[in-house]
């Protein structure tokens, strides 16, 4: 597939991976420090790990007949998280080339599927509370180098995931138009449906288009449950703009799976049914994959769900 044309461009319905990092942690026993996976491209047991993760969606892909975003997986792979885990500017800059490198050549090991990859950045925080803000400006600095890796190693298009508060985001989605890639933007909520700063999913979308333009090419939501958030997709302009979902399998909140001492894997028949709920109620979702507790059979089933509805034309 051409890099200019994303998912919400084409007739082709696309799915996303699940929970990379709680199915690696929670069903391969694989240690992923600070909840990390980036780490795992430094070592050939960690290549041979996602190899295997992210082949399996190549799998419902084809039998589905559906494209597949392919993540980097480079969520944790920004300064704060990095110095955490002991990788300074340069070494984060190689490892997110490297894992733009990595799924292109799992890309090219499946022509068969249509494939675009994307590019993940993360909040610089905890990704579930909003903790310390950043101003635009200052979230466009900190943010431009991962993007930088992303665009000069010829990635389709970057994603900002699990967005907390407007002002990061505005500030990651500028850095990549100063680029001229394309960029996604996927806010996180709290049961409430709004996001964890307080803010409504209406009124995010809104300041973030205003900010910059309309910038992103669409939104998502993602880590929560759909019983979260559908009650706070009212009818409006802004709901147009949310073309895909990852949701968590769980109904519970941010807090309590924090203190969960099992990973809540859900009912993934009613996932499915509740993605189906969705893609009508949003006018035909063009991504759909998971979040935390999420796995290749929750994708599977709500692949083979929406596969066999018909794909609303953007």
């Amino acid at each position: 597939m051409s890099a200019t044309t994303l998912p919400h461009q084409s007739r082709t319905r696309f799915i996303a991976d699940g929970g990379l990092e709680t199915t690696l942690m929670f069903h391969e026993g694989v240690e992923l420090e600070y909840v990390a996976a980036f780490p795992l491209l430094d070592t050939e047991d960690g290549v041979a790990h996602l190899t295997a993760y992210f082949d399996t969606y190549f799998g419902i892909a084809r039998r589905d007949g559906v494209g597949l975003v392919l993540d980097t997986p480079t969520w944790r792979a920004n300064p704060d998280w990095g110095t955490r885990l002991g990788y300074d500017a340069a070494a984060l800059d190689d490892i997110n080339r490297r894992a733009v490198a990595f799924v292109k050549a799992r890309a090219a090991a499946h022509p068969d599927v249509v494939t675009v990859t994307e590019g993940v950045i993360g909040t610089r925080g905890d990704g579930y509370v909003v903790g310390e803000t950043m101003e635009p400006a200052e979230a466009a600095r900190y943010h431009a180098p991962q993007i930088r890796a992303f665009v000069d190693t010829g990635i389709d298009f970057v994603a900002a995931i699990t967005m907390t508060h407007a002002e990061e985001t505005i500030g990651i989605v500028r850095a990549a138009q100063d680029t001229g890639v394309p960029v996604v933007v996927s806010f996180t909520v709290e049961t409430d449906g709004r996001l964890p700063s307080g803010t409504s999913l209406a009124d995010a979308i809104t300041a973030v288009d205003i900010a910059t333009d309309r910038g992103p090419a669409y939104y998502m939501i993602n880590c929560a449950h759909p019983t979260h958030f559908t009650g706070a997709l009212e009818p409006g302009g802004w709901l147009g703009r949310i073309k895909g979902i990852r949701a968590n399998s769980s109904k519970m909140s941010h807090a309590e799976l924090d203190e969960a001492p099992e990973l809540d894997r859900g009912d993934p028949d009613d996932l499915a049914r509740e993605y189906a709920a969705l893609d009508d109620l949003l006018g035909g979702l063009a991504v759909a994959g998971g979040c935390c507790g999420t796995d290749s059979e929750h994708v599977s089933v709500i692949s083979a769900t929406l596969a066999s509805r018909t794909r609303v034309e953007a």
